[in-house]
């Protein structure tokens, strides 16, 4: 294999998305649509709406390898000023480098931003064979070592990767992190309530009651495709999460109006808007529809040939059990409707569980320059693993589905 080289792109539109979208399509993926997070225009839409910039924190240098003038691989990486957005949480290890008068920004993250869902990381040419392959990974590593030598970078991390691209960078002497989420898996159901027959009696009648509390309120939900949403609908959506997220953290949300149209332009076919609606109340400065109905609520939705994703969600007026109905039942009526096999409704939440959620692994990958805090880290993630794993089987023992005995 002759001579390859790494370059920085300072911005996703230097690289065109048909080449970007064909690495990033994993040979498991063929035949179904990308990932939604990898593929060049989500990550474009962050960039182009300003959600993405060195102004906050996130500047763009996305790594390229190249042997002549073919493209080898692509992975998306950002130079990080902290740590918000990532989900897989380093703050303690910032905070202890900090006591000790040591930078730990900028650092060098791999990731999609803003967004915790597992996914390849690293595109290469379907071309290579696995052993050109495995050059790149170690290149690819060998440069990311020489960074953190030469550049002033702390450390380097790679999240929610696929677990073989975390296997990968462990073999190249990245230090490897798991950690958990919740997902809901397809069985084959043919409707909700065949779903609610799995599970014992008092899960199933607690789910009903539940979804019949929010019944009564006469709400109307439908999901709209991508394509189809409205500027007005996009507008109550975006009110809808930019309110909610202040109530919970005091600041409008990462996102913005203009990423969100982004979005819809340039990938609807991925994209399903969930909008809640009623007929009750006046209109005041919330948002119709053309049928003059009012949005209430509302949860973004992107989806692949096999799984469904819900990442944003908002409300306007506080419903008991409105954001277990938005963000779980509606999403899980759509997989089986679609014949979806996999549901990840974001980051953490145990409460997931009851509702059928099965705990699954998520991987990350790091590797830290100072070496007495890469040997504490090294401990920490050793230690982590194991309660992680212990935490797991608990979770998975309180599943509410009947027993298979």
């Amino acid at each position: 294999m002759s001579e390859i080289q790494i370059e920085f792109i300072p911005a996703i539109s230097l690289i065109s998305a048909q080449e970007w979208n064909q690495l990033m399509v994993t040979s498991s993926d063929e035949g179904a649509s990308v990932n939604p997070f990898v593929r060049h225009e989500y990550l474009a839409a962050l960039e182009s709406s300003g959600c993405v910039c060195a102004k906050t924190g996130w500047t763009p240098m996305h790594l390229t390898v190249l042997q002549g003038e073919k493209r080898l691989a692509v992975m998306p990486l950002y130079e990080k000023t902290h740590s918000y957005g990532e989900y897989v949480f380093d703050w303690a290890w910032a905070e202890a480098y900090e006591r000790n008068s040591i930078d730990y920004y900028p650092k060098l993250l791999c990731a999609i931003p803003f967004t915790p869902v597992t996914g390849p990381r690293v595109g290469m040419a379907k071309s290579l064979t696995q052993s050109e392959a495995a050059l790149v990974w170690s290149k690819i590593t060998e440069h990311f070592s020489e960074m953190l030598q030469k550049s002033g970078y702390s450390s380097w991390h790679a999240l929610f990767l696929t677990k073989p691209e975390c296997d990968m960078f462990s073999k190249q002497n990245a230090l490897s992190r798991v950690g958990t989420q919740f997902h809901w898996m397809n069985k084959g159901y043919q409707s909700f309530e065949d779903y609610l027959a799995a599970m014992n009696s008092r899960k199933r009648k607690d789910i009903r009651k539940e979804r019949y509390r929010v019944a009564q309120h006469g709400l109307t939900m439908r999901f709209v495709d991508g394509g189809e949403v409205t500027d007005e609908q996009w507008l109550a959506f975006t009110h809808c999460y930019q309110m909610t997220y202040a109530k919970r953290s005091g600041h409008y949300g990462y996102l913005n109006l203009s990423f969100f149209k982004s979005l819809a332009q340039n990938m609807p076919q991925q994209i399903k808007l969930l909008l809640v609606e009623t007929n009750e109340g006046d209109s005041g400065a919330d948002y119709e529809d053309k049928q003059g109905q009012r949005i209430i609520a509302s949860a973004l939705y992107f989806c692949s040939d096999t799984h469904l994703y819900g990442r944003y969600w908002g409300a306007l007026e506080t419903i008991e059990g409105l954001h277990f109905e938005v963000c779980y039942y509606q999403g899980i009526e759509y997989c089986i409707a679609q014949g979806l096999q996999t549901f990840d409704a974001g980051a953490q939440g145990e409460h997931k569980v009851p509702r059928g959620f099965e705990p699954v692994a998520i991987y990350s990958n790091h590797d830290i320059a100072h070496p007495a805090f890469r040997d504490a880290i090294e401990h920490f993630t050793h230690q982590e693993r194991t309660q992680i794993s212990c935490y797991m089987k608990e979770m998975s023992q309180s599943l509410p589905f009947k027993s298979s005995d």
